[in-house]
This record gives structure tokens, C-alpha cells and sequence, in this order.
């Protein structure tokens, strides 16, 4: 009764106008040039959406294999494409960076212009898949799986970035759509479109793909923003500011760009506004639980104390020795 009422008069999102983000899902591509003939899939996929009046083209994660920086070419290319398709474009570099040592996974922003200069750092990486916990220790696990041969490097902020016609997006790479503090502390940034640019092809064909397309429905649902989940090889999927779906699924076979009208949300929900309560509040349950059931323990006599037990003849106590 307590939780019915509770969400009766928790606060909820209301409709806020609507936004047009289109997914490119450039599919399976494998092979030693993967990289060059991934963007080039890439590109012809984005120019299919010209004249669609877009206010934002996202990528998958690790669309782009160059760090912009060192390659200015594949940069003003994508340039060109933002002029194309009038929209700017959310693309995903996994390079080894030229301002700092190491590689990162980032979601940089490119305009009509070049990168904007908007950048966001993975920061959650995946164990034994983007870093190897104790390498030196463990560092064989290369050997037996896909994970990385070299640890990708943290990034140490959230970031929320201004694109469109005054919209505000919220971005986040793969393993974090995990994370619901994540999306939490985005919204309360001001963000009013969550992102997750994902990869998923070693799982291609098990349950993973979808498994973790339908992560974004319940951030959806959490924030109350809707969330768009758009992956390299599928599933690519877009939801609204209740949860629910937006549009068709980018299936694991699709090589295709899809342009979704998204649904806009202002306010807040329960969630956004106080947290992880209930699992807070469950453990203080199980706390002062566990404090009163050791407060009775201590003041039970342990058995002995009391002297020998007392039997019974015939209605009178004897002792026994007696």
C-alpha cells in the first residue's frame, strides 16, 4: 500500500515537443582493412539521409578507427557529410589519442565545420575485455579470448553536449548503459537525449544483442529522457521517455540508417530526484534487523546458566543425584 501510494504521487515527466535523430548500423565487417571499409559503409549509409531534416546522426562505437587529430582527412570527411545531411554527427573513435599517451574510446562530436571540440571519454571500461585487471598477473587471458592487447585508458568526466536546434544529449559508450547512475547523473546535468553507442559483435549470435538494446528501455524509463542505443553490428534500437519503443529494432542482419522521431520529456522522475533509494532503504532495514536480533541474542541466557535441568516423579521435582 505504502509503494502503490508512493507512486501515485511520485513526480513524472511531461511531453516536450519531439527531435529527429537518425542511427547509422553499418553491420558485420570484417577483415585487416575493417576500419577503412567500415567508415566507408558508414558514409554511403549517411548520405542516404540527406534531406530528412535531422537534428542528429549518431554512429556505433568504434566507428571510426583514427584518431581525427592525426588523420585531418578522415575528419573533413565526415565534415562533409554533416553539410550533406544538415545534422551534426556523433561518431565513436577508438585510437590511440595524439594529445596523451594511450587509446581511448570517445564519442566526439563533428559538425559542418569539424569536430565541434566536444568530446566524451569512456570511463567505465569492460574487464577483461577493454583492460585486463592485473595484467602482469593475468595478462594470458588475451590468449584464450577477445580481449583487448593493450588496456584502453579511462576517462574522467561525464560530458553533455549541445547539438541541433537546441538540444541537449547525454552521451555514453556500450557497457556503461549498465549503469543507472550513469544516466542519472546525465539528466541532472540538463540532458535531454541519453545515448549509448555500442559494439556487441563477438555475441552476434546469442541473446546478448537485443539483451542489451532493451538496457536503454529501462534508463528510459528511470530518467524519464528518452535514450537512443545505436550499435555497428545491431540490435539498434530507440526508446522513449516512458520506456517504450520507438520505432523498430536494427536487427543483427541490418546494414542500414534509420531515422527515428524521438520524443522530448521536461520534469523529473523519482529516480532522477532521490537516487537509489529503495535498495538504500532495504539495506537499513536489513541493518536495524540484524542490530535487534543481536540485542535479543545478547540478553538470552546461554544455555548451562540456569543449573541442571529438573525432572519430574510422580508431580515432585528431583534432582539429579538424588
Amino acid at each position: 500500500a505504502a509503494a502503490t501510494a508512493a507512486w501515485a504521487w511520485a513526480p513524472r515527466p511531461e511531453a516536450a515537443g519531439r527531435t529527429r535523430i537518425a542511427v547509422v548500423q553499418p553491420g558485420v565487417i570484417d577483415g585487416v582493412k575493417g576500419p577503412e571499409r567500415r567508415l566507408a559503409r558508414e558514409e554511403e549509409l549517411t548520405r542516404t539521409l540527406a534531406g530528412r531534416d535531422l537534428d542528429l546522426v549518431v554512429w556505433g562505437e568504434s566507428s571510426v578507427g583514427f584518431d581525427l587529430a592525426d588523420r585531418p582527412d578522415v575528419a573533413r570527411r565526415i565534415a562533409a557529410l554533416s553539410r550533406e545531411v544538415g545534422a551534426d554527427i556523433l561518431v565513436n573513435v577508438d585510437a590511440r589519442r595524439s594529445d596523451r599517451p594511450g587509446i581511448y574510446k570517445s564519442s566526439v562530436l563533428v559538425g559542418p565545420d569539424g569536430p565541434t571540440g566536444d568530446r566524451y571519454d569512456k570511463m567505465r571500461l569492460v574487464p577483461f575485455g577493454e583492460y585486463i585487471p592485473a595484467r602482469s598477473l593475468l595478462g594470458w587471458a588475451t590468449s584464450v579470448g577477445k580481449a583487448a592487447g593493450e588496456d584502453r585508458r579511462r576517462g574522467d568526466r561525464r560530458v553533455v553536449m549541445d547539438v541541433g536546434r537546441d538540444l541537449r544529449i547525454g552521451p555514453l559508450v556500450c557497457f556503461e548503459s549498465a549503469f543507472p547512475d550513469m544516466s542519472r547523473r546525465l539528466t541532472r546535468d540538463g540532458a535531454q537525449v541519453l545515448l549509448a553507442q555500442s559494439a556487441t559483435s563477438s555475441f552476434q549470435h546469442s541473446w546478448a544483442p537485443p539483451q542489451h538494446a532493451s538496457l536503454a528501455a529501462v534508463r528510459a524509463a528511470e530518467s524519464g529522457r528518452p535514450m537512443v542505443h545505436a550499435t555497428l553490428t545491431g540490435v539498434s534500437a530507440v526508446y522513449g521517455p516512458d520506456g517504450s519503443r520507438v520505432g523498430s529494432w536494427l536487427g543483427t542482419s541490418a546494414s542500414a540508417a534509420a531515422v527515428y522521431d524521438v520524443p522530448l520529456a521536461t520534469g523529473t522522475t523519482a529516480y532522477v530526484r532521490w537516487g537509489d533509494w529503495p535498495v538504500h532503504g532495504a539495506l537499513l532495514v536489513l541493518v536495524a534487523l540484524c542490530a535487534v536480533e543481536g540485542a535479543r541474542a545478547l540478553r538470552r541466557p546461554a544455555p548451562g546458566l540456569l543449573g541442571p535441568p529438573v525432572r519430574t516423579v510422580h508431580g515432585s521435582p528431583v534432582r539429579p543425584g538424588r
